[in-house]
Formats: C-alpha cells, structure tokens, sequence
C-alpha cells in the first residue's frame, strides 16, 4: 500500500530533482520517495546510536583516563618531540 502527500520544495530544488531524475530515467516521484527512505533509514540509525550511547553512560560505561589517553596519543602528537 502506498500513501501520496504533497511536499512543497524551492523552485532550484524541484529543477535539480528534475534534472537527476532526468538522467537516472527515473520518475520525480521515485527520487523523492528514495531520498524519503534514505533519510528516514539514516535518521533511525543515528538515534538508535545515541540512544545505545546514552544507556551505555546511564549504567556508568564509559572509557577510563587511560583508555582516551592511548587514542589521545594515537591521534596527536606528542609535545615532547
């Protein structure tokens, strides 16, 4: 079962929605619904992401001093040389 719902865009990015649809020979409609789908995917990911980080510190997980020290070094230089 599909929905239809009606997005307003700016004029420039209807054109290039055009444009790319044009040269994937797909419809208007396909891309918008692809781009939906895309974000929504991504958007998802990224909350359940925060929200597995946030349970973590909720029950006291986090990385010790030296833990962040050896990626610090790993990552930047030290002073001394």
């Amino acid at each position: 079962m599909m929905t239809a719902f009606t997005v307003r865009l700016p004029d420039e990015t209807a054109a290039r929605l055009d444009q790319l649809a044009e040269k994937l020979d797909r419809s208007r409609s396909y891309m918008a619904a692809q781009a939906i789908e895309d974000f929504i995917a991504r958007e998802e990911w990224q909350l359940a992401d925060i929200e597995t980080g946030l349970a973590e510190a909720d029950r006291g997980e986090f990385a010790s001093s030296d833990d962040v020290a050896k990626i610090v070094a790993k990552y930047v230089p030290s002073a001394r040389s």
